[in-house]
Parts: C-alpha cells; sequence; structure tokens
C-alpha cells in the first residue's frame, strides 16, 4: 500500500506530505484546490510521461516521492524484478519510489534510491498501484492479465503450473529433435571435426598428474651435474671420509663403542648407548642410499628433449581445449558423447518423436480441462459482474469472458479430435469483453468506455476480482462522474468493501460516496507570501460534517444534518456488514 506520499514544487503544490490510511481514503475540496493534482502527481511517480511545464513557477525543479509497504504475496511477485536490477532495498516490505523532473527538461526515476529507466519504473509501479483515468495504470485493462484474473478467481493457477512444467518437457525434447535434424552436410563436417579433435587428443593422452611428473624430471635432468656434485660430497662425508679426516659413520661407530663401554659401567646410559648405535647404522644406510642415487644420476640430452616435445603437445591440447588438462579430457568426453549420439541419431530421434505425441496429447487432455474450466468460471464471473453494474445504475451493460484458441495441424496439442496451438497457459487466448449500453455488442474492454463509466466498470471488476486481484493500492479518481446521491452511496459501499482486500484512493465531489470513507482527506488552497499554496487536512467528525455538508451545496443546518445522516448511514451499513461478515 501506499503509506506516504511528497510532492515539491509540482503545480500549486509547494511541499506536501500525505500519509495516507490502509484501507478506504477520501480526498475532496472545491475545484481548483489540488485534488487532481495529487492524483496527477501519482501519475507522474508512477512513470507518466514528465512535463516541464508542470514544475511550479519560479523554482528548478518537481519531486514526486512515494513510500510504499509491500505485503508479503506481492514481495514474491516483485522479488525477481527488483533483483534484475541490482533494487532490492534494506526492507523487502518497504519500497521508495521518486520521481524528478527539471526545467531544462531533464527527469529522473528511482527505485529504492537508485537511479532507473523508465520502463524498470514502470514496470514496478504497474504491481502496486491502479489508477483509474491512466489506463497504462489500469492492471484489469491489460488483456494479458487476463487470463491470469481468470485462473485466479477459478482457482485454476495449480493446473496451470502443471500444464507449464509438461510444456517445458516439451521444449527440451523438440530443442533436441531440431539438432537432430540438422542437414546431412553439416553433420558430416561435424562428425569430421569431432573425429579429429578426439583423436588429436587421445593421441596426446595425457593424464592429469603427468605434467608436474614432467617439469620435475626436466628439473633434475637439466641439474644433473650439480646433483652428482651434491651426492658425491654428501657419500663422501658419510661413508668415503677424506685424508685429512674420517668418515661420519667411523666417528659415530667409535662413539657407540664409547658409549657402550659407558653403559657397562653405568647402566643408565644403556639407552644413550643404543641410541649412538642406531645413529650409526642410519648413518651408514644414509650413505648406501647417496651412492645409490649418484648411480642415478645421468645427464641425458636426449631425454630432456622428449620431455620438451611431451611437454609442448599437452600445452598444445590444453590451449585448444579448455586451459587444462581436466578441461581437454572433459571436452573428449562430450565430443565421444556427441558422436555417438549422431552415430545413433536415427533411434533417437524416434525416441524423440514417440516422446513429443505423447507430451502433446497430455498436454493437450490437460488443456482441454483448463478450457473448460476457464469457461465455466467465465460465466460466472460474468454474472457476478453484470450484478455488479446494475447496482452501480448500468443495468443495460452486459459483460463477457471471450475465450478463444487457434488450430496448429502442424504443432499444435491434441485437444479432441483438434489440434491447437499452446503456450505454458494452455490453449487459450482469455479477453474480457463488455457493452456499455444496450443493443451494442461486446468488444474488448479497453476500448468500450471513458470518464466515470469506465471507473464505474473498473469498480465492479475490482469488487468481483478483488480477492485475485494482487495490486495493493486503487485510486479512482472521476468515479462520482455523471451519477447521483443515491447511486453515489452504493458506489461508497462498494468502494469501502473492497478496500477490506485493497488500500482505496477516491477522489470525489459526491457527499454521499465521500460518507463511507475510513479516512477523509480535504485539500484547500490558500495564499503564502503572495503565493497560492495547496495544503491537506485529515478530518474529524466534527470538521468531515462541515465538509459534507458543503459538498451537498450549501453550510446550512439543514445541510449538516443531511451531512451527519449520510455519515450515520454509512455507519450502520459497514456495521451490519462486519456483523454479517462475523
Amino acid at each position: 500500500m501506499l503509506e506516504e506520499l511528497r510532492i515539491q514544487n509540482f503545480a500549486i503544490i509547494d511541499d506536501l506530505t500525505i500519509t495516507f490510511a490502509p484501507d478506504f481514503n477520501v480526498i475532496t475540496g472545491e475545484t481548483g484546490a489540488g485534488k487532481s493534482i495529487i492524483i496527477d502527481a501519482m501519475s507522474l511517480l508512477l512513470g507518466e510521461r514528465a512535463d516541464p511545464g508542470m514544475i511550479r513557477a519560479g523554482t528548478e525543479r518537481a519531486l514526486v516521492e512515494g513510500v510504499f509497504i509491500i505485503p508479503p504475496p506481492l514481495q514474491a511477485i516483485l522479488a525477481p524484478l527488483l533483483a534484475e536490477n541490482d533494487l532490492q532495498g534494506d526492507d523487502p516490505a518497504v519500497l521508495t519510489l521518486a520521481r524528478e523532473i527539471r526545467t531544462n527538461g531533464r527527469s529522473a526515476a528511482r527505485v529504492n534510491g537508485v537511479t532507473v529507466r523508465l520502463e524498470v519504473l514502470r514496470e514496478v509501479g504497474d504491481l502496486l498501484v491502479d489508477i483509474h483515468g491512466q489506463s497504462e495504470h489500469l492492471s484489469l485493462l491489460r488483456q494479458r492479465e487476463h487470463l491470469y484474473l481468470l485462473d485466479r478467481y477459478a482457482d485454476l493457477e495449480e493446473p496451470r503450473e502443471a500444464l507449464g512444467e509438461l510444456v517445458s518437457r516439451l521444449r527440451g525434447i523438440r530443442a533436441e529433435i531440431a539438432s537432430l535434424l540438422r542437414d546431412e552436410a553439416e553433420l558430416a563436417r561435424r562428425v569430421d571435426l569431432l573425429t579429429y579433435q578426439l583423436e588429436e587428443i587421445r593421441a596426446v593422452n595425457p593424464t592429469p598428474e603427468e605434467e608436474d611428473e614432467i617439469r620435475a624430471e626436466r628439473n633434475r635432468l637439466a641439474n644433473s651435474e650439480r646433483l652428482a656434485e651434491l651426492s658425491d660430497r654428501a657419500y663422501a662425508l658419510l661413508l668415503g671420509g677424506e685424508p685429512d679426516s674420517p668418515a661420519a659413520t667411523d666417528l659415530l661407530q667409535q662413539a657407540a663403542a664409547a658409549l657402550a663401554k659407558l653403559a657397562a659401567i653405568d647402566p643408565a646410559q644403556a639407552e644413550q648407548a643404543e641410541w649412538a648405535e642406531r645413529l650409526s647404522v642410519e648413518a651408514e644406510e644414509l650413505g648406501e642410499a647417496m651412492r645409490h642415487y649418484r648411480e642415478s644420476v645421468e645427464y641425458s640430452p636426449t631425454r630432456i628433449n622428449e620431455l620438451e616435445e611431451r611437454l609442448e603437445a599437452i600445452n598444445r591440447i590444453k590451449r585448444k581445449y579448455g586451459g587444462t588438462i581436466a578441461a581437454a579430457l572433459d571436452y573428449a568426453e562430450r565430443a565421444a558423447a556427441e558422436l555417438n549420439a549422431i552415430e545413433h541419431s536415427e533411434e533417437r530421434l524416434a525416441e524423440l518423436r514417440a516422446a513429443e505425441t505423447d507430451l502433446l496429447h497430455s498436454i493437450g487432455e490437460l488443456a482441454g480441462r483448463l478450457s473448460e474450466g476457464r469457461r465455466q468460471a467465465g460465466e460466472r464471473l460474468a454474472r457476478s459482474i453484470e450484478r455488479e453494474l446494475a447496482d452501480l445504475r448500468m443495468g443495460g451493460a452486459r459483460f463477457g469472458v471471450s475465450i478463444t484458441q487457434t488450430p496448429d495441424p502442424e504443432n499444435g496439442a491434441y485437444v479432441g479430435r483438434e489440434r491447437l496451438a499452446f503456450d505454458a497457459t494452455g490453449v487459450d487466448r482469455v479477453e474480457f469483453m463488455l457493452s456499455a449500453n444496450p443493443g451494442e455488442p461486446l468488444r474488448p474492454l479497453q476500448k468500450v468506455a471513458s470518464g466515470g463509466e469506465t471507473a464505474r466498470i473498473m469498480l465492479a471488476l475490482k469488487s468481483v476480482l478483488g480477492r485475485v486481484d494482487h495490486t495493493p493500492t486503487l485510486i479512482f479518481d472521476e468515479i462520482d462522474q455523471g451519477i447521483g446521491g443515491r447511486i453515489g452511496a452504493v458506489v461508497g459501499q462498494k468502494l469501502w468493501g473492497l478496500a477490506e482486500s485493497h488500500q482505496v484512493l477516491v477522489v470525489t465531489h459526491l457527499a454521499q460516496l465521500a460518507g463511507f470513507a475510513d479516512t477523509h482527506f480535504r485539500v484547500s488552497k490558500g495564499e503564502v507570501n503572495g503565493r497560492t499554496v495547496t495544503r491537506t487536512d485529515v478530518l474529524d467528525e466534527k470538521t468531515r460534517v462541515e465538509e459534507l455538508a458543503e459538498m451537498l451545496g450549501a453550510g446550512t443546518d439543514s445541510a449538516r444534518q443531511s451531512a451527519h445522516d449520510i455519515l450515520m448511514l454509512a455507519r450502520r451499513v459497514k456495521e451490519s456488514a462486519r456483523t454479517s461478515g462475523a
């Protein structure tokens, strides 16, 4: 819902902040006070084209900001759109929109403080608010929404989603069929390419750990002279000895012999004697290991060349097939699988064709049940809306739900004896139709009426579809056009009833309608420092009586009594509705 609206330097409004209630809000005031300007500001906020002429004279820019409280069901709908454009706020339950226009013709749109394209602002705004009089914000006038509204009304969303899953599977099968049906020359070229690539990788036949092993061996061969020198030196010190110094093993053996004698005298030193003996043995073993290592060290230019060639072959494979040995081996596995699929494409194609036919029958069967459910729901919906229109003094109006299908003999789903075009929603094209006056044919909803008549049609639709329509805030600007006091009370009651599932904002001149408001705002204008300014006030019981009396055309005691009676009537109707609802 719209929690707060702030308008700065827009037309005759200098700085205005309105905090709306979550239920039925009415805005009244004298003609020219600025009521419709508030609606114009809302339209701008929701993506209407900016007009620098609306900037208050003497200022450089106009600003409109709105704070919306988002209910959980709408949060789930908005989340993908906000995520796609990186617009998530700190709190998913709160969303802010802003629109700024400047005298130089430039404008800016923001969602949660982030500048966005106007198309994104409109897309977000369309999910938040329906404004009567600005058809691009009326979700019920968008034909693409009619099927979803009808399905929610008929409780058909679950079978429609099941149908969508079948269609998704079918699309995957058809994509594979299309891949297999590429022309033979292309397939032959593909086979040649895959065969060459697979043979190239298999000719090298690298293993994941091989590269490190080759580099280690190459390093040893490149440093063989130094390795031989160091291993000779270690062997000499350990076992060979030198003219001026005995070998380490000789010294350790001497030390072990001395400690053995020491332990014979002092048994407490037996552990140290054993230690010395072990060191002597280990030093001799280490010397032998160095001798064997030295014998293995060789300098082989031929082997180095072999290793370099092997590394180059591995690097070539890596460069061509993914950058690593693992990626190249993975590519070889996929190439082999594709070759196998091509070689067995006829068998696979037959399997896919059979699966496609089965799915087309399954889709057709489910789509047929959906169509029948929609047809029955459409008839119920039409009767309900015609009753609402009759209450709104449009008794001659007729409403219909057009459900049409398109034949598709080549690729369609099997529905009964026909093949029909389909998508993830089924085989139906759903559109709401209306005849506003007796004798006129049913026509698409958006082409039928304008002004107050359209507002009443929207009210009838919203009253019936209110619980399945996710748009949280509904604004009506001209709904009282061409209707009198008696029907005004009916309209007011219906708007109040609609506020059970939506936030409703209405601009009206009709006292009988305004009497049903839960929150009543009065818009007035005055003069401050020689400039006209607009202000809003929330009315209490006493000031509501005065405002309704003025709306009835007089400030007399009888007008005040009539205003009081209007409020009492609205109160009794509301209490009765609450009691019967309980």
